[in-house]
């Protein structure tokens, strides 16, 4: 076995060893790596009004117990009737993303179930697997045809057949065909349909509740999960379900009923920017509007051959090849007032490496700009 002095240098040998920053001397570089995607986490007039609206019941700071055990139930219950009602099922609060997916899935395939996964799908779906008691299949990147026929050589060897996708991915901001996946799950009785909508909620889809509630039928996605870190600004995560299923996650999800709940305050800022997401649809067409301007820069930079994501998408990237390279140009574009950070192996197959770009509604097209002459002059 490695020891851990020898993995910790393979990993410098490589370019791919990992440092939490110690500083943060970001200051004046337009950053192009958060997922604050509508620009409220520095909207200090919302967080404002928000802080007026409370002043007078002081939300706890800590509910100093599990959600099971949790003395203090209004703020998260207000939290999930707002979301019920957006979605017309029932939600269900985590902690994060994290604990949503890995808590969900583990509950939700037993024994006897077949996990179904796009190969790209994130790492906490991944260790919510290996926390289950079921098999595993992964199905080419939105490969709809390579799904069915996993499915269809698989039918009818399991009592349930979770397939489990993300609405928007995170490193390379493309989406699934969704009315393909629901037709699938339409043909087979013993699929669940499982959507990660952890980099569409609050961005994507009518109101911002993302892809799946752009579908005819919306509750043919049976779990729906959203996390509010990163366009809502604030912590935590939902899914929303039918009750018989909320119930039975409540009752078998160890990352629910094991992990003290986050503070009333923060679910109480939650609900206080899920119910003004409605009214937030001029961001949204602004984010659209500078994805569109930034893909059309990039598209007449790079190679014809290059791989690009579809042009509105929030999440767009520039492929290196290595990590050496994703670092140094990183290096070169912080210099230029851009922070732009590398994404390496593992995080993405070796010959992926890449850089990441992340835009927010709080960007202008100067911004977009600054970038693109940027990697003109460095690429």
């Amino acid at each position: 076995m490695e020891s851990i002095e020898e993995s910790l240098g393979r990993l410098a040998r490589s370019g791919n060893l990992r440092v939490i920053p110690s500083d943060s001397s970001d200051d004046g570089l337009v950053d192009f790596t958060s997922n604050d995607y509508l620009g409220l986490a520095a909207d200090r007039g919302l967080q404002d009004d928000f802080f007026r609206m409370v002043a007078d019941r002081r939300p706890s700071l800590t509910a100093s117990a599990s959600r099971l055990l949790a003395s203090d139930q209004a703020s998260f219950s207000r939290l999930e009737d707002a979301l019920g009602r957006m979605y017309g099922r029932k939600a269900l609060l985590f902690n994060s993303g994290y604990h949503a997916n890995t808590g969900l899935i583990a509950a939700l395939a037993p024994a006897g179930t077949l996990i179904v996964a796009d190969k790209l799908v994130h790492a906490s779906i991944i260790d919510g697997y290996k926390l289950s008691g079921a098999d595993l299949a992964r199905f080419r990147h939105n490969d709809m045809a390579h799904l069915e026929s996993i499915i269809r050589s698989k039918s009818g060897r399991y009592d349930r057949i979770l397939v489990v996708t993300e609405s928007v991915f995170s490193m390379d901001g493309d989406s699934p065909d969704m009315n393909a996946l629901v037709d699938i799950r339409r043909r087979y009785d013993e699929v669940m349909l499982y959507v990660d909508e952890a980099h569409g909620f609050a961005v994507s889809g009518p109101d911002g509740l993302g892809l799946t509630m752009a579908l005819d039928r919306p509750g043919e996605v049976d779990v729906i999960v959203g996390t509010f870190g990163k366009a809502a600004a604030s912590i935590g995560a939902f899914a929303v379900m039918e009750e018989s299923v909320r119930s039975y996650v409540v009752n078998n999800a160890r990352s629910l009923i094991f992990s003290t709940v986050l503070p009333p305050l923060n679910a109480e800022w939650t609900r206080f920017v899920v119910e003004r997401l409605p009214q937030m649809e001029e961001r949204r067409r602004h984010l659209r509007a500078l994805a569109k301007r930034l893909h059309g820069g990039l598209c007449g930079l790079l190679p014809s051959d290059s791989r690009f994501m579809p042009p509105e998408s929030h999440i767009q990237y520039v492929v290196t090849g290595s990590s050496d390279r994703a670092v140094a140009l990183s290096a070169a574009l912080r210099h230029r007032g851009q922070k732009v950070l590398p994404i390496r192996t593992p995080t993405v197959p070796a010959g992926t490496e890449r850089l990441r770009i992340s835009l927010s509604a709080a960007m202008t097209e100067d911004d977009i700009d600054g970038l693109l002459d940027s990697l003109r002059h460095e690429i």
